[in-house]
């Protein structure tokens, strides 16, 4: 901007001590004053909205920043959310992934995670109440048993809280956690509880691994159940049987060769599990069967998930040696070939 006896310059245009002409000069013709006038007052109403927009919409942000509960508030919701195993509701004080994870999750899987945070096998009813200091305590009564969690002072760091959980239990010292939370969308959603961060996405595949790893380890336990009877069964009638299906249950005083009642009816039909079991005998060389009295013939077992990926991925080989094979086959069946799993 320069200055000068007759007026000053800002930004390239200059305004001097001379006439001045106005919007409304009687020299500018009817319509570039009529012209003027409309500019006018649009400036003036463009002026207004900006005034009233601004500060509803500067109000509306400061509004969206602030929770709209307290820290301790979303925790003891949240827990009563998994006291009564409400899947919906729990994942309301998840943050965005978590929740979409959460939801997607199998029944079981929610159900599981949801337990772990009141430690109740079972739904229970929650209640909540106000303890001298003004801190909340939860109590969630099932009915087997009833939890109490206790919730302490509650720190708050800019967009993170912290609030402290006791846990009392009857002869031992009772047990302290902390839950942390962050502020998303003007509400406070769980993110770690004690040094656990809540990745769900990442939990949900340690999960499914963890499942798939039960599932396998229940296909080997039920092939060495059947392998067992199998032995039982030869010891018992000097022979093994036909099928699998001679060692189910029994009517009651009716146990034969037909009905041993050695397993339970999932086995004897060979699907247990998500897992299909398959009996094959192979008869003993020569004559050894009659000369030793069906001993001479040996067995093999073979165990495959139904649905690949899903109830597991290994498939399983079990003989008469004793001696557990097996390998991730892509459903198929195992073989004599395949690595040996474990001791004999």
């Amino acid at each position: 901007m320069r200055v000068s006896r007759t007026g000053f310059s800002l930004s390239g245009f200059d305004v001097r001590n001379r006439r001045r002409e106005s919007f409304l000069s009687p020299q500018n013709s009817k319509e570039d004053r009529l012209k003027r006038v409309l500019l006018v007052f649009l400036f003036l109403l463009v002026a207004a909205g900006m005034a009233i927009l601004v500060p509803a919409a500067f109000a509306q942000t400061q509004s969206s920043a602030a929770p709209r509960e307290s820290a301790d508030a979303a925790v003891s919701d949240a827990l009563s959310a998994a006291c009564r195993q409400d899947s919906p509701a729990f994942a309301n004080f998840l943050t965005a992934d978590n929740a979409a994870t959460f939801l997607a999750l199998p029944g079981t899987q929610r159900k599981a995670m949801m337990k772990r945070f009141v430690l109740l096998d079972e739904p229970g009813r929650p209640l909540l109440s106000t303890r001298a200091g003004g801190q909340k305590m939860v109590r969630c009564e099932s009915p087997g048993f009833t939890t109490e969690m206790r919730l302490g002072e509650t720190r708050v760091r800019e967009n993170m809280a912290f609030v402290p959980l006791e846990i009392p239990v009857t002869g031992e010292a009772p047990r302290t956690i902390t839950f942390g939370l962050v502020r998303e969308s003007g509400s406070w959603k769980l993110i770690s509880v004690g040094l656990l961060m809540l990745d769900v996405p990442a939990m949900a595949k340690q999960w499914e691994q963890a499942d798939l790893d039960a599932s396998e380890n229940a296909a080997i336990a039920d092939l060495r159940s059947v392998a067992m009877a199998l032995d039982t069964y030869r010891r018992a009638y000097g022979n093994l049987p036909d099928s699998l299906a001679m060692l189910g249950p029994a009517p009651p005083n009716g146990v034969s060769p037909e009905t041993a009642s050695l397993l339970d009816t999932d086995l004897a039909a060979g699907s247990k599990g998500g897992y299909t079991i398959r009996y094959t005998v192979t008869p003993a060389a020569d004559n050894a069967t009659h000369e030793e009295g069906g001993k001479g013939e040996t067995y093999s077992l073979s165990s495959s998930p139904k649905e690949y990926g899903k109830a597991g991925r290994r498939s399983f080989f079990l003989d008469s040696t004793g001696i557990l094979r097996g390998a991730d086959k892509q459903g198929n069946l195992a073989s004599s070939t395949d690595p040996r799993i474990g001791p004999s």
